[in-house]
């Protein structure tokens, strides 16, 4: 990962450039994070209705879609 590090004055690390192809990745990778976290605490107040994660997925981005 190609990485830039702004400083301020004294060098102290600032800031992080990253090109944007790189930035989007940890996007998607946040996101799927996200989705786990959700899904896991979704499984764990289980009140009887399932669905597959696959399908969970696909709920969410047609939600994303519509926003």
């Amino acid at each position: 990962m190609k990485t830039q590090f702004l400083t301020d004055k004294k060098g102290k690390k600032t800031a992080v450039l990253l090109p944007i192809k790189q930035y989007k990745k940890l996007l998607e990778k946040l996101e799927d994070l996200e989705d786990l976290k959700l899904y896991d605490e979704a499984k764990r107040n289980d009140g009887g209705f399932k669905i597959s994660f696959e399908d969970y997925v696909k709920t969410r981005e047609v939600r994303k879609l519509n926003v």
